[in-house]
């Protein structure tokens, strides 16, 4: 197999360059502005740029990475950024592929790009704001472009990813925790899902092998864990007891209606963010690691 792998310096693009590698592939690596292999990997930023053609002859399988992250500042403001990034360019490079002969492309998108109804997969009213919304736009051009190729075009939708060398909200979190100004959470039953990067990473190439043309898959690990459980398990993992006192659940459902984005976060907290995953289960995938394996790996 020759592949490329763009967003390759990325959290989950780097563990799937490391597996890649393990197995003897070959493959490209693509990203805005590192190297690690001078002779062989590619620095491009497909926002303004495509990859040349040179580089895609002979490339079999795209797994298509890159893209615009939670601009957590202010994603409004660069909402251009996301349409060109995770739209545009996701929608040309999957064009370009499939006029020289590449055979599978392998959308890394978000479960951020449609909320389900969890028990009749209903798609929901929207999707989780420009980041999602973005998301969302791109599986529909490559959806339609599936229809009218003979390029294979599958999508990934992972959970809240978990694993070493933690990221984003999970990092905050434990950071936070670490520092001794989290806020000690009472007891919850909410569900939010998540897979560790190493668990997405075969579940990427399971899809790659697998998955239909034109088809979403939603991955998880199939555990639905409580924020109170990640909570408790990030105390765990630090070695250090849990409060004691624990802030009344009632408080924190009356401050999630505060404007701004500190009602948002608590909002997010207390709420549900779980989906289903049976789809990709039923190509074989099934999840080795849960979350309090955060610092294990699978090769």
């Amino acid at each position: 197999m020759k592949a490329i792998v763009t967003g390759s310096s990325g959290f989950i693009g780097s563990r799937l360059c490391s597996f890649l590698e393990k197995e003897g592939c070959s493959f490209v690596r693509v990203s805005r502005s590192t190297k690690v292999n001078p002779s062989t990997d590619l620095v491009c930023d497909l926002e303004r740029n495509e990859i040349g053609e040179g580089i895609l002859s002979g490339v079999n399988t795209i797994f298509h990475l890159a893209g615009h992250a939670h601009d957590l500042s202010n994603p409004e403001k660069s909402k251009s950024k996301y349409i060109r990034l995770n739209i545009d360019a996701t929608k040309n490079l999957a064009l370009q592929a499939s006029t020289k002969g590449v055979k599978t492309f392998v959308f890394i998108s978000s479960v951020k790009a449609e909320l389900q109804d969890n028990f009749s997969n209903r798609p929901s009213i929207k999707s989780q704001g420009i980041y999602g919304e973005t998301k969302r736009k791109a599986e529909l051009e490559l959806i339609e472009l599936s229809k009218q190729t003979n390029m294979k075009i599958c999508i990934v939708r992972p959970s809240l990813v978990y694993g070493p060398n933690l990221k984003g909200n999970l990092l905050s979190m434990k950071k936070a925790i670490q520092n001794g100004w989290f806020p000690p959470l009472p007891k919850m039953q909410n569900k939010r899902s998540m897979v560790h990067v190493d668990d997405l990473v075969k579940a990427i190439l399971i899809v790659k092998e697998k998955g239909e043309n034109g088809e979403i898959y939603n991955v998880t690990d199939g555990k639905d864990y409580s924020s109170t459980e990640i909570y408790e398990s990030f105390y765990e993992m630090i070695q250090k007891l849990p409060p004691k006192y624990r802030v009344p659940l009632l408080v924190l459902k009356v401050l999630q209606y505060m404007p701004g984005s500190a009602g948002m976060n608590i909002s997010k907290l207390i709420g549900d963010e779980n989906y289903s995953s049976t789809k990709i289960q039923s190509l074989g995938f099934e999840a080795k690691l849960r979350f309090k394996d955060l610092d294990e790996a699978l090769f």
